[in-house]
């Protein structure tokens, strides 16, 4: 991933540059340096200006690069933009009901973009962000204990990690957000009572989310709502045509939250990012691979994939980068039969 996103910078600590691998194609400013410390007591506290920069910033300017499977064996890395950034934000103080006085738990690993969901619920709302160590974050008893120590009010968890919670380990929070993967009903049955208990669906491509459920109920298996804030979404068939109430088909997505595409990657970014036919000239759809169909109520209902992709704890796998690398593996033999 460094060799493909080629940073200007690895801003780090000692101890974790010394695990790079020799030669890695990156400069490192490290914190603990007493060099940097010195550097930056004595640099303004004031927010830097654009004639401080080396070209002013805009919101198409990439906020982040995130990195997902690939199905060719290689990862590819999803160019975010700013231009999404303050939906998803306004969005989640409003659906989730985030105030100043919630705590929000960073629970996702960075690697992992619903990481980016929490920061941006807690540090664009005032609300505070809750960091742990990981032993404290595993699912079950350790998480569950952290809960109700760090009084979090907060909280996303895909559905196996949910599935594993004690019983009563939600009982302090007020909103649980469940994403990543498809939530069967028996969770929502078990977990919603005393809860606002969201589902929210969205690529990596589409800064994090693109849709949310209203609060969830009963044993009824749960929707993924409708679109977000300046998002679209569409239920196309094989010919881009939208298909009626209750039909299946292939979910697209459109609006300010989609991503640049893929980072020097363009033959794959046209495959993924195409015309919007029903949009302003320029704009793109974004082809999902998520089967899905409309309910009357005018809520999505999710239905799969229509490829072999599988998600692990919320992790997008393509299985063709797991063919790749076992395929590359010198204790594999390739043989013609």
């Amino acid at each position: 991933m460094l060799a493909d996103a080629r940073p200007a910078c690895l801003i780090s600590t000692r101890e974790l540059t010394d695990r790079l691998p020799s030669g890695a194609p990156v400069v490192c400013v490290e914190l603990d340096d007493s060099r940097v410390s010195g550097l930056l007591a004595a640099a303004p506290t004031s927010d830097p200006a654009d004639t401080e920069r080396v070209r002013p910033l805009r919101p198409h300017n990439p906020a982040y690069v995130i990195y997902t499977s690939g199905s060719t064996g290689k990862p590819k890395g999803v160019v975010v933009t700013h231009n999404g950034v303050g939906s998803l934000a306004a969005n989640a103080v409003e659906h989730m009901a985030v105030t100043p006085q919630s705590r929000i738990l960073q629970l996702a690993s960075i690697s992992f973009d619903a990481s980016f969901s929490e920061l941006c619920q807690g540090l664009m709302s005032g609300a505070a962000l809750v960091l742990a160590p990981p032993e404290r974050l595993l699912p079950g008893q350790p998480l569950s204990d952290l809960l109700r120590h760090a009084h979090v009010t907060h909280v996303t968890l895909p559905p196996t990690a949910l599935a594993v919670m004690p019983e009563g380990s939600l009982a302090g929070c007020s909103t649980l957000i469940v994403a990543g993967e498809q939530c069967p009903a028996a969770l929502v049955e078990r977990w919603s009572p005393g809860l606002r208990m969201i589902n929210a669906y969205g690529p990596t491509e589409s800064t994090v989310c693109a849709t949310m459920s209203e609060p969830l109920t009963g044993a009824e298996v749960p929707t993924i709502g409708r679109p977000n804030w300046n998002m679209q979404v569409y239920v196309l068939d094989a010919t881009l045509q939208p298909v009626p109430v209750g039909v299946a088909g292939e979910l697209y997505i459109a609006g300010v939250g989609l991503a640049r595409g893929y980072l020097r990657r363009p033959g794959l970014t046209a495959e993924r990012f195409i015309a919007n036919p029903f949009g302003a000239a320029g704009s793109r759809l974004y082809r999902t691979g998520d089967r899905a169909r409309w309910r009357a109520a005018g809520v999505l209902e999710c239905l799969g994939r229509a490829d072999g992709q599988v998600k692990i704890r919320g992790y997008r796998i393509e299985l063709g980068e797991i063919e790749a690398a076992l395929i590359s593996h010198p204790a594999v033999c390739r043989k013609r039969w």
